[in-house]
């Protein structure tokens, strides 16, 4: 069981890579709480038709307002911050940045009492970490003016998403995956949706050409739906800090993609740094480590 959500959590970070690919593609075009409002309304209409058709059991109507709250954070917050940091810097840095996650996972699971910490998943999370830096080492020389701004925005968007990490599993454990996902990510989509709508940026999605809108589809089919299904299934089934430490897959994805797809050669780098992201995730994943009760209320 808790093999199975850590595969969901690497497929879905896996994925995740291409999603700052599109972002990165789209922001020219459109404003970041625009991006949002179409990765997340797309996603959870899929998601919404998926979970009508499987019958699959929502949340109850006591935690509406904690699964409403998650829902603002992850899917309302998170993807404004990720896109408006990937404005101030590159999508190398935006990629190291985010893969602070399992480490402010790991940092805010101990400090509620949700999953103790242990020196090997400590270890784990540094060395996959490490291997990430790694990886990007050569990208992260070249950096616009100021790019420290959008790497703290990065990091505070990857602090949101270890929060609803933390916070969402005792949620799902008393509905399913698909349910769950859908509804705070409706809640966020909503949100998104109305102030795109204020600020005149829904509009601009009549400017947007084939490629761009294909991104925009991709993002909403991929990124937004598949992705996130996979993230909350993965939370179902093994610890917050497992799942999260799955992210620093992300970025190397995004550089081995870039391989085919842009001609860019394998780099020493890169494959040190994918050693280093493979041998943390398995050092992290053979703790043992159960969580504690307090995550079943």
């Amino acid at each position: 069981m808790e093999a199975l959500g850590l595969f969901a959590a690497l497929l879905s970070s896996a994925l995740g890579g291409t999603a700052i690919v599109a972002t990165r593609y789209l922001a020219g075009t459109l404003d970041p709480l625009t991006i949002g409002a179409v990765r997340f309304g797309g996603g959870f209409a899929i998601l919404m038709l998926l979970a009508l058709r499987e019958r699959e059991r929502w949340p109850s109507r006591a935690d509406w307002p904690g699964a409403a709250g998650l829902g603002l954070l992850f899917f309302g917050l998170f993807p404004v911050l990720f896109n408006t940091a990937l404005i101030f810097t590159t999508a190398a840095r935006g990629a190291l940045a985010l893969s602070t996650l399992p480490l402010l996972t790991m940092l805010a699971a101990a400090a509620l009492r949700v999953e103790p910490l242990s020196l090997r998943k400590t270890l784990g999370v540094l060395v996959a970490m490490a291997g990430v830096a790694l990886a990007l080492g050569t990208s992260l020389t070249a950096a616009p003016p100021g790019a420290w701004r959008g790497d703290l925005i990065m990091v505070a968007a990857a602090l949101c998403m270890a929060l609803y990490s933390v916070w969402s599993r005792p949620f799902i454990g008393r509905s399913a995956p698909v349910p769950f996902a859908a509804f705070g990510m409706g809640v966020g989509a909503a949100c998104l949706l109305t102030i795109s709508a204020a600020k005149g940026g829904i509009t601009a999605l009549s400017g947007l050409n084939g490629p761009q809108w294909l991104a925009a589809t991709y993002l909403a089919i991929v990124c937004g739906a598949l992705i996130f299904f996979l993230w909350a299934f993965a939370l179902g089934r093994t610890t917050p800090t497992l799942v999260a430490i799955s992210v620093a897959v992300n970025p190397v994805t995004a550089a081995l993609l870039a391989v085919p797809l842009l001609g860019e050669p394998i780099s020493a780098n890169l494959i040190g740094g994918l050693i280093g992201v493979v041998a943390g995730i398995a050092i992290a994943s053979r703790s043992g480590t159960r969580p504690t009760s307090s995550q079943s209320g």
